[in-house]
């Protein structure tokens, strides 16, 4: 009896604007992108993606960022990204229970692509 080898669906987490977003899921047609602007992060992935990538987590080139005060800058990582979703370094993906951040050659060979 031969058993089919599945691999886990993948979930993106970004913005639908997002140039590196947009990449990945042209990489992956079978994955879901979640709008972190319709649907921010459920506190218990927040919390693993920040246990995992901790600071690397913030975007701080993006335009969010720059608009920030140094006041708001100053806050906790995890403040702000509560407050701002849009500040999360995009996409993170999540395959099962595995993390991957951004889109570059180090996730996509952690992913198994080419």
């Amino acid at each position: 009896m031969k058993y089919a080898m599945t691999r886990p669906e993948m979930t993106l987490y970004g913005l639908k604007n997002c140039d590196s977003c947009r990449r990945a899921r042209r990489e992956l047609p079978d994955s879901e992108l979640i709008d972190l602007r319709e649907h921010p992060l459920p506190e218990p992935l927040l919390q693993a993606a920040y246990a995992q990538f901790g600071e690397a987590l913030l975007n701080r080139r993006s335009t969010t960022w720059r608009s920030l005060d140094s006041d708001e800058r100053g806050r906790p990582v995890l403040d702000l990204l509560r407050a701002h979703p849009t500040l999360m370094k995009r996409p993170l993906i999540r395959r099962g229970e595995d993390l991957c951040l951004g889109w570059d050659a180090a996730a996509r060979a952690a992913l198994g692509i080419d």
